[in-house]
């Protein structure tokens, strides 16, 4: 067992909070935090006995960059509210940064979605999940990134935009992180769908 799988708590990029109280429109909050919920309850988002956190979720400002996404060390909340949904308001791969605005800082898998995101301008959501059944019978399977390329790095960023490009990845809407033990990213034009993505499999 790779010891990053209980690290999903540790931002590993130079994340840059603004803070400040922010409203997040209805439309968005809603499905959001409704499909988080659902995933909580399955334990595809949650957090170890050892109190780190992992799993998270996020959606698009509609025809634009910016995203709301599930703050870093949440996953061990039952239920979320306003306050732990960040906007990344600017992303920059190549010098390892991202600039949020709220109370907390954004997750440490913010660079993922944001790779997500700027490659395919079509997905208004992105959802990440730990499961050991679910990568165990997937990894190498469907589109897996390389076991070398940790989380929450350039690399990673990368390494999903290369992915991103094969029509099984867009086919599937799936990619099993081989570098993040039990990591499994999904995505969709809305929430339900990214979900969706990956309750299907089980």
């Amino acid at each position: 067992m790779r010891t990053d799988q209980h690290q999903d708590s540790f931002i590993k990029f130079n994340c840059h909070l603004i803070k400040d109280k922010i409203v997040i429109p209805s439309e968005i909050f809603t499905p959001l935090n409704d499909w988080r919920n659902e995933l909580w309850l399955r334990a595809l988002i949650g957090a170890y006995p050892n109190g780190i956190g992992y799993g998270n979720i996020s959606a698009r400002v509609p025809e634009s960059p910016q995203f709301y996404i599930s703050g870093t060390a949440t996953g061990g909340i039952p239920e979320l509210d306003q306050v732990h949904y960040p906007l990344v308001e600017r992303c920059e791969q190549d010098n390892n940064a991202l600039w949020c605005r709220g109370l907390i800082k954004a997750s440490s898998e913010s660079m993922s979605h944001a790779a997500i995101y700027s490659a395919l301008p079509e997905v208004g959501a992105v959802v990440h999940i730990h499961s050991r059944k679910l990568w165990d019978k997937y990894v190498n399977v469907l589109p897996t990134t390389a076991n070398q390329v940790p989380y929450g790095t350039p690399e990673m960023a990368y390494e999903i935009g290369c992915i991103l490009t094969h029509s099984h990845t867009l086919e599937k809407k799936l990619i099993v992180m081989g570098g993040h033990d039990e990591g499994m990213i999904s995505f969709g034009k809305t929430v339900e769908e990214a979900a969706l993505a990956i309750l299907n499999l089980e």
